[in-house]
């Protein structure tokens, strides 16, 4: 697939709430996903499927309720992709939220080998 392809197929598997099928289908292996400095999450960066699908157990567990997510772009350059993700949703313990965060990824032999979220933090 290209970087393009790549990119469309992610959008629709996260529009549709399916993060486990955009993994199983589009990430490489030894893919790293990294999040930001401070976010509240125990693994600030994962490495490998396994690693990751851990990180997505830990933050799901934090969540109470999840209501949607609206994703603009993607815009492809090269072989990364961005697109910008509001996810209105219901952490436990918190007041329903959007939380809007920025999603750079590259992708190389068809697969996504990085992931990084940018959010305000606080």
């Amino acid at each position: 697939m290209t970087t393009k392809e790549v990119a469309n197929k992610w959008a629709e598997h996260c529009r549709t709430g399916r993060w486990d099928l955009a993994h199983q289908e589009l990430y490489a292996p030894n893919c790293v996903s990294l999040e930001m400095e401070g976010a509240g999450m125990p693994n600030q960066r994962a490495e490998g499927m396994e690693a990751i699908a851990e990180k997505g157990k830990q933050w799901s567990a934090m969540v109470e309720e999840f209501h949607g997510a609206e994703i603009e772009g993607p815009l492809v350059a090269g072989n990364h992709f961005t697109a910008s993700m509001k996810m209105d949703i219901t952490m436990k313990g918190q007041p329903r939220k959007i939380d809007e965060e920025v999603c750079v990824f590259r992708v190389e032999n068809g697969k996504i080998v990085s992931e990084q979220f940018f959010y305000p933090i606080g």
